[in-house]
């Protein structure tokens, strides 16, 4: 596949603007599609930024303009004390059809993972996870999904698919290759309590903004065992993110969505990043845009952190604690890696038809998940890990 079949250059406009600033920041730090010199060769970065100008799916019209309204912002910050190599590919145009950006969007990150080069989406409209989710179903694995969104997305089942409904289609259309969603930061007076019930039945992982604004940390976990992640910026209060048609007064604030975009970034499991909904249009002061583009800058400061931890490293490496629950009933094996001091769980994984599983047989938790088990009490996550897994 020609990845510029699918991708246009960075606008000339956009990298001008920065073309007098100090060489530090980020527009001169990474390498840019540009209309001479063409795509770099992405054989020599670990992350990738593609806009995609795509808001069909969507009531919220506008979004499909914010891809080079986040670059101004930017390719104008400071340059961390980082080591991956990144690059611009550009923006992938809205198709005749929504379905040929899908398979736009698709093919370009299918090229990209199998590179192992992380792609870094910057939206249109969030039903746009649903081309990148199907990016995976070449690569033989089964896929986690994590959404920060205000909402769940799942539509009916007989739904197009667009925004609202992209879930329903990720759970219900062959290749089935989801084995975990995860949502982070629902807002219950926007979810109907079928959908909250149906969530539960199917042993997947919801949390409630409040809980998750307690101890924003206890996101971590969850975006550690997440393939792809994607960020509706729904999820933000009005006043940090006004550049929303869906915002509402309560939602994360920004430094919040930072540290999960940090979190993100940090996971050595996550493959693809996805931020979605920015409105171009109903962003008049660019606020929302420059929040955008400092959340992709905490995802680039996650990423140069990482570990190598599970699934790349060997269980034998890490230390191991065994708890017994109920007299013996259940026995809990933890694992603590000394590379990074965080915290895994073993559970035993069915092998699904075909594809591989392996990578699911150790689940991220928290030092707080331990101390629950030496208290005889039975983590929350392990449970659920435990009731999917029969």
């Amino acid at each position: 596949m020609i990845l510029e079949d699918f991708l246009s250059p960075v606008g000339g406009s956009i990298i001008e603007s920065c073309a007098q600033a100090n060489e530090q920041i980020f527009g001169k730090r990474i390498g840019i599609h540009q209309e001479i010199e063409g795509l770099p060769e992405i054989e020599n970065y670990k992350l990738a930024l593609i806009g995609v100008m795509e808001d069909r799916g969507s009531d919220n019209a506008g979004s499909a303009q914010s891809p080079d309204q986040v670059r101004k912002y930017l390719y104008n910050l400071y340059w961390g004390n980082w080591d991956a190599p990144v690059c611009d590919l550009g923006n992938i145009y809205s198709g005749e059809k929504l379905a040929d950006t899908m398979f736009a969007l698709r093919e370009v990150c299918f090229e990209l993972i199998k590179r192992n080069i992380v792609p870094i989406i910057i939206g249109g409209s969030q039903d746009l996870t649903y081309g990148n989710y199907r990016a995976y179903d070449r690569l033989e694995q089964t896929v986690n999904l994590v959404s920060i969104d205000s909402q769940f997305d799942l539509g009916k089942q007989d739904d197009k698919l667009t925004h609202r409904s992209f879930l329903s289609h990720i759970i219900l259309q062959k290749p089935y290759i989801l084995y975990n969603f995860s949502n982070i930061g629902y807002q219950s007076y926007f979810v109907n309590q079928e959908e909250v019930d149906l969530m539960e039945r199917m042993y997947f992982d919801i949390h409630r903004l409040g809980n998750m604004r307690q101890d924003i940390s206890e996101s971590e976990p969850i975006l550690r065992d997440a393939d792809i992640v994607s960020f509706d910026l729904s999820a933000l209060r009005q006043s940090d993110a006004p550049g929303n048609t869906f915002h509402s007064p309560n939602g994360f604030s920004g430094e919040e969505a930072c540290a999960l975009a940090r979190y993100s970034g940090i996971s050595d499991k996550l493959s693809s990043f996805g931020i979605y909904e920015c409105n171009a249009l109903a962003d008049k002061e660019g606020r929302t845009a420059h929040l955008v583009a400092q959340m992709i800058w905490y995802f680039l400061e996650g990423f140069n952190l990482r570990k190598g931890d599970y699934p790349f490293a060997r269980k034998e490496d890490y230390q191991r604690f065994t708890v017994l629950i109920n007299d013996g009933e259940y026995e809990l094996v933890f694992y603590k890696s000394p590379l990074s001091g965080r915290w895994w769980i073993e559970v035993p994984v069915r092998e699904s038809a075909g594809l591989s599983s392996d990578r699911h047989k150790l689940i991220p938790c928290s030092y707080v998940d331990y101390q629950e088990a030496m208290q005889n009490e039975i983590p929350d996550r392990w449970w659920r890990a435990m009731q999917k897994a029969l």
